[in-house]
């Protein structure tokens, strides 16, 4: 995986791609040799489809949550900064990136390049902060529930997040100065360039992905093990099981956490590779494993809303309202109209939510509804 070269080397002073003499540019690989015909065209069905998915799901996550009272809750305003995060990149860059393929190279000039990788990078590393940010949400809620309450305040929410952003933006300023957002042919896109600096790369995966996910990893251990005891502690008791709904809602924010550590991971380590010994790695890296490795990360856009969907009733509920509401707003109307006259006043109570003490690891107490209490919170 040589350096890539720098903007200026691929660009006219018009803008346009400079196929001749820019190495790896078009539908040339580094090497030299020709790309195999194939790869445009499954890359490009891999983005447009990825594109698609992300724009329609993230949007439901976000109508879903603003729209259900059910839903308006800290954790899930935490989901609804992560789909804004996913929804950018599907907005601005992967468009740019199917017009590169198109075009064979990047024909859209440097201001665009710039503006791509730096909306790229504003969406994975806002990404990786939003799902820490969850994971402690979480820690807190399940583990720490009296504390929770002084941490989470209606208005405090919304500062958490603000922070989430203002670390993303702080975090991107340093590639301005080292020059790592250039042009990469291999994969079409304007991005991180992993070979500028290798001390930059260690200190980019170290902070923006190996420390957060350390973090996630310990509050949703701590999270299972005391999960777990209180399971183990209502079964030698023969009182009631969780079901396996619960469960299943339970899991959700862990297998979203899961799915973004697999697909991130290899290009991750790839890079980490690279920068303790660039000379002698980065050739040795295959490109197709490179170019796999970017498109995987890609993908990782428009998976969160399926996830939700699939493991998450109340999503799955309220995504179909949504597009009920969208295929025949009439009937979707008159159906509102009924359900509020039907309702009255008693009805429009809010449940009381976080009412139970605070849970100790080391004495649950029997409760036939503790392990359902516990896992019915994430639904």
């Amino acid at each position: 995986m040589p350096e890539n070269g720098s903007f200026a080397n691929c660009c006219e002073a018009g803008g346009r791609a400079v196929r001749p003499g820019w190495p790896g540019a078009g539908g040339a690989r580094p090497s030299g040799t020709p790309r195999p015909p194939w790869v445009a065209p499954a890359l490009s069905a891999v983005l447009i489809v990825t594109t698609a998915v992300d724009i329609v799901g993230n949007l439901l996550v976000i109508l879903s949550v603003l729209g259900n009272r059910k839903l308006r809750n800290a954790g899930n305003f935490f989901l609804v900064s992560l789909a804004l995060a996913d929804l950018v990149v599907a907005l601005y860059p992967y468009p740019l990136i199917l017009m590169a393929i198109f075009h064979d190279g990047w024909p859209m000039g440097e201001v665009h390049c710039k503006a791509s990788a730096f909306v790229m990078g504003l969406s994975v590393i806002s990404s990786v902060f939003n799902i820490t940010a969850i994971a402690i949400n979480r820690y807190c809620y399940i583990c720490h529930s009296v504390a929770y309450h002084r941490i989470y305040r209606n208005w405090h929410t919304p500062l958490y997040i603000g922070l989430v952003w203002l670390l993303t933006l702080v975090a991107l300023v340093p590639n301005f100065f080292v020059g790592s957002l250039q042009y990469d042919p291999r994969i079409y896109s304007c991005t991180f360039t992993q070979t500028v600096s290798a001390q930059y790369t260690m200190a980019v995966v170290a902070i923006h992905f190996l420390l957060p996910i350390t973090v996630v990893c310990f509050c949703y251990l701590r999270i299972w093990v005391l999960v777990l005891r209180a399971r183990s502690k209502v079964k030698s008791e023969n009182r009631l099981c969780p079901r396996s709904s619960n469960i299943r809602s339970f899991l959700t924010m862990f297998v979203v956490f899961v799915i973004f550590a697999i697909c991130w991971a290899p290009l991750n380590f790839i890079g980490l590779a690279v920068a303790i010994d660039p000379e002698e790695v980065a050739p040795q890296v295959p490109e197709g494993l490179f170019v796999a490795s970017y498109f995987l990360a890609y993908f990782n856009s428009c998976l969160n809303a399926i996830i939700y969907g699939l493991l998450n009733q109340n999503f799955r509920r309220e995504y179909k309202r949504i597009i009920s509401a969208l295929w025949n707003p009439r009937r979707c109307l008159q159906d509102s109209s009924k359900s509020s006259q039907a309702e009255g006043p008693e009805s429009q109570a809010l449940p009381v939510v976080h009412t139970q003490p605070p849970i100790q690891a080391g004495a649950l107490k029997p409760d036939p509804q503790l392990g359902s209490r516990l896992l019915k919170q994430w639904e």
